[in-house]
């Protein structure tokens, strides 16, 4: 079995295309029907956020679960395979792993740095869980994962990225309209990107925030932190109205901020206004920069904040720590994958021990003590010619040059793939005196 993610994501399609590929409604319960007509994918968890689509899964085969999977997203969302070939991407196996640990750690976020995408890696786990295409594979895979991410978190300074980030969109507002800290500003929305934008806010001394949200609940708790204002969900167009620096990250599927509103919300006297819009799907319909004294930017306009003073430097320790962490996954991995061969080729020796004691019973008449003396012999015997070779095999499955050493030691001792019993070479059968047998146990 192995691991492949394929995917889109801002990275590789344009912003119409991933708007397209959401999984809204009953798209999500469509991709999932459609992956389990295939052959090919045994088990998979599906990342769907505001910037990317991805399907995770173990798989049998790796171009017939390439096809499966981008037939199955297309499937689901209506679009077609040629449209998005070009912005689809697969990673495989130790890439694939690598890829997943980066996510997590907030590395291929669109605002790199941010932690929401770990409370939704546990939803797509749940949800997995919850709907029953998740094995334990995936289960293993993904909980180091969200490992990786909250260590990333708790000991570097990654969240100091994504809090520049806020502050680069600050500053473009400023050449605009002036300090924010004199001017009245709308957070629309209480997800983990507008708190950040609230606290940012909060922490550069302005005072006059107002926040929006369809969860009133969020907006109040959000607005008791940072000391801002809160007005219902209905009432956005007339705080929109009010503000000259508008911040939008909702998460909803389609525009929340029209042309027609704003325009409606501004007269020829208006002071210049600032859209930012952090979301992805857009909140703010494009058409709102064409309104007389607006200008909006997007994340896109953002990303150079990545070359400030600092953040190189901490993306790059995160960068470290994510490869150390896949060097040891992949080691582990290894490890645990050579158990069933040093099972099957103690099994084989078992099998032979076994047969070869009772051609002897029916060549030769021993008593009981005689017997189990003989029977103990051989067990050190072969116990003997097992270890070293026991020893190295696990040993070259955790080195970088081990190469595929089970498959060789499968074909040298023409053992089955699928029988991974424990066995134990049986030390006696039937005689009290010797040491007692085990008929099964963990490999030694």
């Amino acid at each position: 079995m192995s691991l492949l993610v394929v995917g889109l994501s801002h990275r590789s399609a344009p912003v119409e295309l991933l708007e397209r590929a959401t999984l809204s409604g009953d798209r999500g319960a469509q991709l999932d029907e459609a992956l389990r007509r295939g052959d090919h994918v045994n088990e998979w968890m599906v990342v769907s956020t505001c910037n990317r689509v991805e399907i995770y899964g173990e798989v049998a085969t790796f171009h017939g679960a390439v096809t499966q999977m981008s037939e199955s997203l297309c499937a689901a969302t209506g679009l077609d395979l040629e449209e998005v070939g070009d912005s689809l991407y697969a990673h495989y196996e130790e890439r694939a792993v690598a890829h997943l640990f980066s996510v997590a750690a907030g590395l291929d976020s669109l605002a790199v740095g941010e932690s929401q995408i770990l409370a939704q890696l546990r939803t797509s786990l749940q949800d997995g869980r919850e709907h029953g295409h998740l094995g334990r594979a995936l289960e293993n895979v993904a909980q180091q994962a969200l490992r990786v991410g909250k260590k990333v978190h708790a000991e570097t300074g990654i969240d100091t990225v994504s809090k520049g980030l806020i502050e680069r969109g600050v500053a473009l507002a400023e050449q605009r309209i002036g300090p924010v800290t004199q001017a009245p500003v709308a957070v629309v929305g209480s997800g983990a990107m507008s708190a950040l934008t609230a606290h940012t806010l909060t922490r550069m001394g302005v005072t006059d925030i107002t926040i929006v949200s369809r969860t009133l609940e969020n907006a109040q708790r959000l607005a008791t932190a940072t000391g801002a204002s809160v007005r219902p969900w209905d009432e956005r167009h007339d705080v929109i109205a009010g503000a000259q620096f508008v911040v939008s990250c909702t998460g909803a599927v389609g525009h929340v901020i029209g042309a027609d509103e704003v325009r409606a919300g501004r007269s020829n006297d208006s002071p210049a206004q600032v859209f930012l819009d952090l979301a992805l799907p857009r909140d703010v319909d494009p058409a709102v920069g064409d309104v007389a004294g607006v200008e909006v930017f997007w994340l896109d306009d953002l990303h150079t904040v990545v070359e400030a003073d600092g953040s190189r430097t901490e993306l790059e320790a995160v960068e470290s720590m994510v490869t150390e962490e896949v060097a040891e996954f992949a080691l582990s991995r290894r490890a645990a994958a050579v158990g069933p061969t040093v099972a099957a080729i103690r099994r084989y020796a078992a099998d032979v021990v076994a047969g070869e004691l009772q051609r002897m019973d029916a060549r030769i008449e021993l008593d009981e003590k005689q017997r189990a003396q003989v029977q103990l012999t051989i067990h050190r015997i072969v116990e003997k010619l097992l270890h070293t070779p026991t020893v190295r095999m696990k040993e070259l499955a955790t080195s970088d040059d081990g190469g595929d050493y089970t498959k060789l030691l499968h074909t040298l001792f023409d053992l089955d793939p699928f029988v991974s019993q424990v066995s134990n070479i049986p030390r006696e059968v039937g005689h009290q005196g010797a040491p007692a047998g085990r008929q099964s146990g963990g490999v030694q």
